[in-house]
């Protein structure tokens, strides 16, 4: 029936706008957690979680690491954007000074070679003993994968317990997100990552489409069934 298929249809998109507009709000509280916690004192080695639900408590606070870089599990994953071009997330793990643990350390953003999308960007590694500032970071955000779990150096995810597995290493439950610093030069990579708000604009304009939508589907309803056929009998 007309009816039902409309208030189907309208319910539908009526939904979709709120989740936009719930993806939105997710976004702002999210800055508003970083924001705060970024105030916070800087955490150090000894410091960092060794569990997953007290690693939670550390997201987005400030932390400075010393270590060395185990570039051979360097792992580039693919079709991440930064200042609105596609390329990799450079992930290399560093090797904790003076323990047996590693964490994971997103350095930063490097463009791929479109000719050939099996090249790996060309990204200095220093050896020896680094310190590396940045902040507390869950595992980088998941993209849809078409071919589900990947090993090699170029994937579209990275999990962090398979990750585990398959390296080797003791991972803390946590990742770093490296900022621009004296620890950072001269690898070729770009650092400018965006706030999670950095978007919000589109979440709204999105949201606006969808009840935009769903008030057309309401007044063509009403014209279809009511307005017009009063017309047409006059």
């Amino acid at each position: 029936m007309p009816l039902l298929a409309t208030l189907a249809s309208i319910a539908l998109t009526a939904r979709l706008g709120f989740w936009q507009l719930d993806r939105a709000h997710q976004k702002i509280a999210l800055q508003t957690a970083q924001e705060s916690r970024a105030q916070l004192p800087t955490l150090d080695a000894r410091s960092l979680a060794r569990t997953d639900a007290s690693a939670q408590a550390q997201h987005f606070r400030p932390v400075v690491v010393g270590g060395r870089w185990l570039p051979e599990r360097t792992v580039f994953l693919d079709n991440r954007q930064m200042d609105g071009k596609a390329g990799f997330f450079v992930v290399t793990p560093l090797l904790i000074d003076g323990t047996a643990d590693a964490v994971l350390v997103q350095r930063g953003w490097a463009a791929r070679n479109f000719t050939d999308r099996t090249v790996l960007p060309p990204v200095t590694t220093p050896t020896g003993a680094v310190t590396v500032s940045g902040r507390v970071a869950p595992s980088p955000s998941r993209l849809f994968d078409f071919d589900g779990a990947a090993i090699g150096p170029i994937r579209q995810n990275l999990d962090l317990p398979a990750f585990v597995r398959e390296s080797g290493l003791s991972l803390l439950p946590l990742t770093i997100v490296q900022l621009d610093g004296p620890g950072a030069t001269g690898d070729g990579l770009a650092r400018h990552w965006p706030p999670p708000a950095s978007d919000v604009q589109k979440h709204y304009g999105y949201a606006f489409q969808w009840f935009a939508m769903a008030t057309a589907l309401a007044i063509l309803y009403v014209w279809y069934q009511f307005i017009r056929p009063r017309k047409r009998r006059r």
